[in-house]
């Protein structure tokens, strides 16, 4: 049985993250594109894993998701006070190499239809 409220809570969080990644400060966030690809959250909520890209490739995501693994527990607090949740879930950084990918992806075929 699919949860919903799993579902949407991964949404919200993913929105969140994206926007505080705007607002700190860390020059590791800010070296290449870094974006929030996804967020894979537990059913009873107490815990997200989080998938972090760079456009500048894996070397980028890895140090952005060390940066944010460093800056969790003012994300934890920052997503309980815009989330107005009782308990933030414990979040999980990961990087991954989704948006090379699919921009490599893009080349190849761009090559081709020319």
């Amino acid at each position: 049985m699919a949860n919903h409220r799993a579902d949407r809570m991964s949404e919200d969080i993913q929105r969140e993250i994206a926007a505080l990644i705007m607002e700190m400060k860390d020059p590791r966030l800010h070296n290449g594109i870094v974006s929030v690809v996804r967020c894979d959250m537990a059913r009873d909520l107490s815990y997200c894993k989080v998938y972090i890209s760079s456009m500048k490739g894996l070397d980028t995501a890895k140090e952005a998701a060390k940066a944010l693994t460093n800056a969790q527990g003012y994300i934890r607090r920052e997503l309980g006070l815009r989330l107005k949740l009782r308990y933030a879930p414990a979040l999980n950084f990961e990087a991954t190499d989704s948006i090379e990918y699919s921009a490599n992806i893009s080349r190849i075929l761009g090559d081709i239809l020319d």
